[in-house]
């Protein structure tokens, strides 16, 4: 049976928010600076539209030579799901909204974004573990442990979690992932 990955499993926690009114030339600014490919559009702590790379170009090369606004470059219709959405759902989602990207809200606070490439890294089509015909089906997702938040089961590896996965703060492949203030890190985070 095929393990089914939630978003909050992949997403990414880090986002770049911006309001309505702030200037667009100053929010790609902010892109660059931060490298990241789009910004999340916050009026207060809601999410209202989301502002891409290719958004903030065609707002410039159509701006008749006044000071864009976020609000003139954003997207109004945010998908959002739940953190506990599974990646195939997700997936589903931005295909039915022609979108490469969803935010992930619990309520009305957004708690990260899920992009088409975390969803690549993530595939739940990946090959097994140990090949592709394993009794039993279970594949392993790329970049995510599949003993995810369970100790190694051998001598001295308690509180040790096996497999390659992702750091929590840093985003980085690592073997060595223990949890630390409830997430679990890498050595080099966890030294910080």
């Amino acid at each position: 049976m095929e393990r089914d990955v939630s978003v909050q499993e992949v997403m990414d926690r880090e986002f770049v928010g911006v309001s309505e009114s702030d200037d667009l030339r100053e929010t790609a600014e902010l892109m660059l600076d931060e490298a990241v490919d789009s910004v999340v559009v916050l009026r207060g702590s809601d999410p209202v539209g989301v502002v891409t790379e290719r958004d903030a170009l065609e707002t410039f090369v159509r701006s008749d030579g006044d000071a864009p606004r976020v609000q003139d470059a954003m997207t109004e219709s945010v998908p959002t799901v739940s953190p506990e959405t599974t990646i195939a759902e997700a997936a589903d989602e931005m295909s039915a909204n022609s979108t490469q990207r969803v935010l992930i809200s619990e309520g009305a606070e957004p708690l990260g974004v899920l992009s088409e490439h975390d969803l690549m890294t993530a595939s739940p089509f990946a090959q097994t573990a140990n090949g592709p015909d394993v009794p039993g089906g279970e594949r392993q997702v790329a970049g995510v442990s599949a003993g995810r938040g369970e100790a190694a089961a051998e001598p001295g590896g308690e509180g040790r979690f096996t497999d390659q996965s992702l750091c929590e703060a840093c985003g980085s492949l690592a073997r060595d992932l223990s949890p630390f203030n409830g997430q679990l890190l890498c050595a080099d985070c966890r030294d910080i």
